[in-house]
């Protein structure tokens, strides 16, 4: 009998999260969105104040953190409950009601950073010195950084004007892909089934290989009758960003989107260099992929199907918990007796629901819990590595909130995958080293290899597609279908090799990526797996140093930059080395792949 998705309302109380650690209930929430209200009226009256006196500074930047801690109460408990029923209309006009609150909030202390940033530096220096500022030093330090970039009054108003008309290209592109193409059905061995944004990806992993073949050439068909249209979108979007860095004076569009985490540009040049003296391995993986699915040509619908079909196995939501927990002992007892207590205890939200968001997240907050939203299923494998992922993510999270002042706490996405990926590296060298089964061997070593082909090789493709457009651009080089197209297919032939065949259109990958659209993002997952790979080879080959040190950077949140807490972590993302250690050890788990006899 087919099993129902069951309503929210028919599932365990067990089973979900627990958010009174931010509000008991809605009508406590109600409570908090009106003391945030309120709240946000005092903020006139720091106007024209700040370079008067450091106990005036002093004043604003605690207003700020009431302020700040209050709306990230209200707004993850708004945005966590419409994630667990999205379709209750409740949940939809809270959140709604949030999002108007916060946005009211950003126009009435908009005042602010403008303000600190023009108290002239020999006054701050003496600000600084003051007893009443040393909690908020860092903070201070970190957004006077700013100060050679941001304009006048006048100038940052008109730049604030252009925030809803700069989201048009992505919205368009949102619009055009995932709304008005329409890609038709494909013909199954089960028959006819939709062809959309979303489910093209479970097309590519089918293992008829003439499934395949339909379905990339009917999706790419699509975006070819659209290609024009989809290349000015993204040139709109480059140009935009080109404006953007000019207007505020920094040297580039790729300075610009480093310059908030202090990663120097050579950081960027660096893994790039490394993965492309690595493409060698790549081709290597690709043409034992060749061989392992018997075909004469490998074409771009071959890459995903998995060489190892997914292992029967059963984990209940228990037993996977108790899995990912073993796995990380490594880490001591304060981590694994606290997040085996999360885990079982009211930070997850287990299992999928009517109305319920899709995908895993985690979301930590300085006053609550940090949540977790997964859709767990026991017969999936990769569900359990997911909860090991989002258990690392809330881990950094929980120490972060410990160990920092809400003005320091909060980390940046450069470090967040850092923990998250570091808990996927020990609990799959924790089920290596705990099975004789070849079969689930090779699946682990196969899932380890495709993470690191998707999270470094092609996302450092792509960071090398979105610099070598705004260079385009910068330098005045019409951007149009044709020359986009052109180094996207010198990036594909360069990635992955010569036994890749190429289709006609293959090069409109390029005019599809989402991430384009926030330009300067994707390198940071190449480097955070790297990053998580050097950093969980360094905790499982050492002793109580390395431990400490890693728990140390979890420790730092937001006080340090990411490349500071990682060298405090012991890996230096300044060096080639961490990417080059995580390539050497792709290449070692292709042959140990190789030297298992399930193909």
């Amino acid at each position: 009998m087919k099993k129902q998705i069951p309503e929210r309302k028919d599932v365990k109380p067990s089973d979900c999260w627990n958010l009174e650690k931010l509000y008991k209930n809605d009508e406590e929430w109600e409570k908090g969105l009106a003391e945030f209200n309120s709240l946000v009226k005092e903020a006139p009256s720091y106007k024209n104040t700040l370079a008067v006196s450091a106990e005036n500074l002093e004043k604003c930047l605690t207003y700020l953190n009431r302020l700040g801690i209050l709306e990230e109460k209200i707004g993850y408990y708004a945005q966590l409950k419409q994630s667990e029923d999205g379709s209750d209309s409740k949940n939809q006009e809270r959140f709604s009601r949030f999002m108007t609150a916060a946005a009211n909030a950003e126009t009435e202390t908009s005042f602010i950073t403008p303000e600190i940033t023009s108290i002239p530096d020999a006054v701050m220096s003496e600000f600084l010195e003051d007893e009443k500022i040393k909690p908020f030093s860092i903070f201070l330090e970190k957004l006077l950084r700013f100060k050679p970039h941001i304009l006048s009054d006048s100038e940052e108003k008109l730049l604030a004007l252009q925030t809803e008309a700069k989201q048009t290209a992505k919205k368009a592109f949102s619009a055009l892909t995932d709304v008005d193409m329409d890609f038709g059905f494909v013909e199954t061995r089960e028959g006819e089934k939709p062809l959309s944004q979303s489910t093209f990806s479970t097309f590519l992993i089918d293992p008829d290989r003439e499934t395949r073949k339909k379905a990339y050439e009917k999706f790419y068909s699509m975006y070819d009758s659209h290609k024009n249209t989809l290349a000015s979108l993204y040139s709109g979007s480059i140009h935009f960003d080109v404006y953007g860095a000019r207007v505020r004076k920094y040297k580039s569009c790729r300075s610009a989107s480093l310059f908030p985490d202090k990663v120097p540009e050579t950081v960027y040049d660096s893994l790039v260099k490394s993965v492309r003296e690595n493409l060698g391995k790549l081709h290597s993986y690709y043409r034992f992929r060749k061989e392992a699915l018997k075909l004469d040509k490998l074409r771009l619908y071959d890459v995903y199907v998995p060489l190892i079909s997914e292992i029967k196995v059963k984990h209940t939501y228990r037993e996977a918990v108790e899995k990912v927990i073993a796995s990380l002992e490594i880490l001591g007892e304060e981590y694994t007796s606290t997040l085996k207590n999360g885990l079982l205890n009211g930070w997850v939200d287990r299992y999928e629901n009517k109305g319920k968001r899709s995908g895993a997240f985690s979301a930590g907050s300085f006053k609550g819990d940090p949540y977790i939203l997964i859709n767990y299923k026991e017969d999936v494998l990769r569900d359990v590595f997911t909860l090991a992922h989002e258990g690392g993510h809330s881990m950094h999270s929980w120490y972060s909130a410990r160990n920092n002042p809400f003005q320091h706490y909060s980390y940046t996405i450069f470090e967040a995958e850092v923990a998250s990926t570091f808990n996927e590296q020990l609990l799959a060298a924790y089920m290596l080293g705990n099975t004789d089964d070849s079969r689930m061997k090779a699946y682990l070593l196969s899932k380890q290899i495709d993470d690191i082909i998707a999270t470094i090789f092609r996302q450092t493709m792509f960071a090398e597609f979105e610099h070598k457009t705004h260079e385009m651009a910068e330098k005045g080089i019409p951007l149009t279908t044709d020359s986009l197209r052109n180094e996207y297919k010198k990036l594909l032939t360069d990635y992955f090799g010569p036994d890749m065949e190429f289709e006609t259109n293959s090069d409109l990958e390029g005019l599809r990526i989402p991430h384009f659209y926030r330009a300067f993002y994707v390198y940071k997952y190449a480097t955070g797996l790297s990053a998580a790979i050097a950093l969980s080879e360094r905790v499982l080959k050492g002793g109580e140093k390395e431990k400490n040190d890693y728990l140390s950077f979890l420790k730092s949140g937001g006080s340090r930059y990411p490349l500071e807490s990682l060298k405090l972590a012991g890996v230096d993302m300044e060096s080639k080395e961490p990417v080059n250690a995580a390539l050497g050890k792709f290449a070692v788990m292709l042959e140990g792949l190789k030297e298992i006899k399930t193909f």
